[in-house]
């Protein structure tokens, strides 16, 4: 007898679980039809609504019975893609400096441009790229602020970025050679540091760097394409 009531059960609860809406269909093919669905009730905003969490109190602006709009654009999204780029960028820099240039002290400035520049090409590839990745859009606007912006994750830009930033950080240190030789200059002093290297002004010039470095890169990769396109043409042409 209990056997009976199982299967009796389970049928029963089979045929709910796969019964057929026949007035989400109809929603369906007035869609496709171009035709404005007609729905049962009218669709809400409001957070209980969606939430399935019902108070007495009427829907406020703010707090938890604030109106729900699945169109409003945080305060993030609002903010320029090149603005926070360019804080990132910043930011990850800063931190590389003062965690491994100030945290580890070397007795050679090469060797410690050298782990510098490699550290922060391992932070750039791991963290920095999958960020921008993960906030881009179908625009890929963030493909303008990396050196090797390709979809696919690959062993070789593991390295690649590890010995472009070593590179970027030769130049950063160049920087700083002539902004403390115009300063000794103005100072008519000799030999004297100026400006010392310190996590927010080593952060800002290693994206101008940085940049102006992907800047030429860009401009090469445009002139590239634009003379294969232009000889594409010559060729359609004859």
């Amino acid at each position: 007898m209990s056997r009976k009531k199982n299967k009796k059960f389970q049928e029963t609860t089979i045929e709910n679980y796969y019964d057929l809406r026949i007035d989400k269909v109809d929603e369906l093919v007035s869609a496709l039809k171009d035709e404005d669905p007609v729905f049962e009730e009218d669709i809400s905003y409001g957070v209980a609504d969606n939430t399935g969490v019902y108070d007495s109190g009427s829907y406020k602006r703010s707090g938890k019975q604030k109106q729900f709009d699945p169109y409003k654009t945080d305060f993030l999204g609002k903010i320029p893609a090149w603005i926070k780029a360019l804080f990132v960028k910043f930011w990850f820099a800063g931190a590389v400096c003062y965690f491994v240039m100030w945290g580890i002290r070397l007795g050679d400035s090469l060797d410690s441009l050298v782990l510098t520049g490699a550290v922060l090409g391992l932070i750039v590839d791991m963290f920095v790229n999958p960020i921008f990745r993960y906030i881009e859009t179908d625009r890929k606007e963030y493909n303008a602020f990396m050196m090797f912006p390709f979809p696919f994750k690959a062993y070789w830009t593991f390295f690649a970025n590890m010995i472009y930033y070593v590179l970027v950080l030769m130049g950063v240190n160049g920087v700083y050679i002539v902004i403390n030789y115009i300063a000794n200059v103005a100072a008519n002093t000799q030999g004297f540091i100026h400006v010392g290297v310190e996590p927010l002004l080593f952060g800002a010039l290693c994206v101008a760097v940085d940049m102006a470095a992907i800047g030429i890169k860009d401009g090469i990769v445009a002139i590239v394409r634009h003379n294969k396109n232009k000889k594409k043409e010559n060729e359609a042409n004859v």
